[in-house]
């Protein structure tokens, strides 16, 4: 049985060791309980405390959770911070986040929050999203590339698989990795022609990732 009264006392260490397992023991609260005490440490002096904090109202949602997230995300002065923040709203699921996740690709500085926020966007499963996804896609950040990639196997985007498959020659073996783990969300010729291709990969990860999307796509 969780004891909420020991997990607050244990917020209040001095010792960020214990904070952060006083977070991590709140996963089997419910997400009410759960979030006055994860507040109580969402501006701790530790990051890796912070950070913590910021996951859990991810996946702990109550209304509280969006307004918290889209502050930490437009305002907070560390890039990590705020990269957090949009990978929770990823995991929160609300498609309001919308605005506010196209806001953060576009405008903020960090490569890490756009990262993020890109991933978000293909965990939101909005089809908006395709445009902005696209145009990821088109930079020459191998890691924005990435998000792209698997953003749009997320909002199962068909019409752009052509422009994915020009990726699976790509020499960063984690693009090519990404691209076969989204190729089982796009039920298609090409996909199984292409996933095929991957199967045969010099990386291990590739070809393992490739074997289960072609797995996928044959249950389906």
């Amino acid at each position: 049985m969780i004891n909420l009264d020991e997990i607050a006392t244990q917020l209040e260490s001095t010792n960020s060791r214990d904070r952060l397992l006083a977070l991590v023991s709140l996963r089997e609260a419910s997400p009410e309980e759960a979030l006055p005490l994860i507040k109580k440490v969402l501006y701790d002096e530790m990051l890796p405390v912070r950070s913590m904090a910021i996951f859990a109202l991810g996946v702990k949602p109550t209304p509280e959770s969006y307004p918290l997230l889209v502050e930490l995300l437009q305002t907070d002065e560390d890039y990590g911070i705020r990269a957090d923040a949009a990978g929770a709203l990823g995991y929160l699921g609300d498609n309001r986040a919308f605005e506010a996740l196209v806001r953060a690709f576009y405008e903020d500085d960090s490569w890490l929050v756009r990262f993020s926020a890109a991933v978000s966007l293909g965990n939101l499963q909005d089809q908006r999203a395709k445009a902005l996804l696209l145009e990821a896609l088109d930079s020459n950040e191998p890691i924005l590339q990435q998000a792209a990639i698997a953003g749009l196997g997320e909002i199962k985007a068909l019409d752009a698989i052509d422009k994915m498959l020009n990726f699976a020659n790509s020499e960063d073996w984690l693009t090519r990795q990404r691209l076969a783990e989204a190729l089982g969300n796009l039920n298609l010729n090409k996909s199984i022609s292409a996933l095929n291709f991957l199967a045969k990969d010099s990386h291990p990860q590739v070809r393992d990732a490739a074997e289960f999307s072609l797995k996928q796509l044959s249950d389906l």
